[in-house]
């Protein structure tokens, strides 16, 4: 066994943050994911001394020999596909977020010395939240209730991990983000956004503070623990004040349409976020070091000159994502996310993916 870390879909957005906490903070670190050309690009822009092992890690024989040939002394597991292009790619999907899963468990139970386990899971497992009749933030012990393919893919992720031998820790996200502007110019995501009930409570985190979380959770005295991993109190906003708030901060002020709210009287019409209790989390991991307010200000820092020409198309750019909005022409009073991702995407629910395996 060696000291090593081994992150998984270590050139994603929580996956390259990590990589380069994890190296700050001294460690060996092998990173490992797909062999793209997109992530051979990435792959040098890595810290001096990071090792990078492809592995397709849906191949199990190919999972088993990533592990015996790093023989890490913990895993950090962040592979997945999320929303919204899991609900086109349902049966890869399940390959990767729960049969990739269960592949890593089964090779690292096999190692002489096993490492400990972090797995990346989500607040998807508690499926879609109305905050007006469930006004309490989520905790660890809340009933786990799946309302899409994602969540139910994370329900099965973490079963698998709290079955195995090995000394391990969940860590259910909230809604990460990162002020590099560039992130944030994904059409798809814009759209995606735009379908979600404007007053859903999510709690966002700086994938900063996330990075921390999943490092320090390698060593923290958290076996066995499932946390939830979101921002401080200054995080817990509604869902139609993100959007807006980072495109006002690289400019855009008022470029964005604004969205409908969520049915009071449904249950199931509402998305998969709601507000946390991040007490534990914080008290053993020490992650929180980036508030909302810091975030929008290094948003503004970052976008720099571009914020004035933002401000002058952002009229324009609203009546064009107007035009384009998941609800425009619609007279519904109330957001529909589950059927809008239909109609765009595929059908989210869980058991459509069960039924195409049949």
């Amino acid at each position: 066994m060696t000291d090593a870390v081994l992150v998984t879909g270590a050139f994603g957005l929580v996956g390259s943050s990590t990589v380069k906490r994890l190296a700050a903070d001294g460690r060996r670190v092998v990173a490992t994911d797909l062999d793209v050309p997109a992530n051979r690009k990435a792959a040098e822009k890595l810290p001096p001394g990071v090792e990078v092992q492809y592995a397709d890690l849906t191949d199990p024989a190919a999972a088993e020999a990533l592990l015996a040939s790093v023989a890490p002394a913990a895993v950090i597991h962040l592979a997945a596909i999320i929303p919204p292009f899991i609900y086109t790619r349902r049966i890869l999907a399940k390959k990767v977020n729960v049969d990739a899963t269960g592949s890593l468990v089964t090779a690292a139970q096999k190692l002489p010395t096993p490492p400990r386990f972090v797995l990346a899971s989500s607040v998807a497992v508690y499926g879609a939240r109305n905050p007006h009749t469930h006004p309490d933030p989520l905790t660890a012990d809340t009933a786990l209730n799946p309302a899409d393919v994602y969540g139910a893919h994370k329900v099965a992720a973490e079963a698998l991990v709290r079955a195995s031998t090995l000394d391990w820790v969940i860590l259910r996200l909230g809604g990460v983000l990162t002020v590099d502007p560039a992130a944030y110019m994904k059409l798809d995501n814009l759209y995606f956004e735009g379908l979600l009930p404007v007053d859903g409570r999510i709690q966002t985190v700086d994938v900063r503070d996330v990075a921390r979380a999943f490092a320090t959770a390698t060593t923290a005295a958290a076996v066995g623990e499932t946390l939830l991993i979101g921002g401080d109190d200054s995080h817990r906003l509604v869902q139609g004040d993100v959007a807006p708030a980072m495109a006002a901060a690289m400019g855009l002020v008022g470029g964005l349409p604004t969205g409908l709210k969520g049915d009071p009287a449904s249950d199931a019409d509402w998305f998969n976020t709601d507000w946390m209790d991040t007490t534990r989390a914080q008290q053993v991991l020490k992650y929180q070091h980036h508030s909302w307010p810091e975030m929008l200000i290094e948003t503004a820092n970052k976008a720099g000159a571009t914020r004035h020409l933002l401000r002058v198309a952002a009229p324009l750019t609203k009546a064009v994502f107007t035009r384009r909005a998941g609800y425009y022409g619609r007279t519904e009073p109330y957001a529909d996310p589950w059927g809008a991702i239909a109609t765009k995407w595929a059908d989210p629910r869980p058991d459509v993916v069960e039924e195409l395996e049949r």
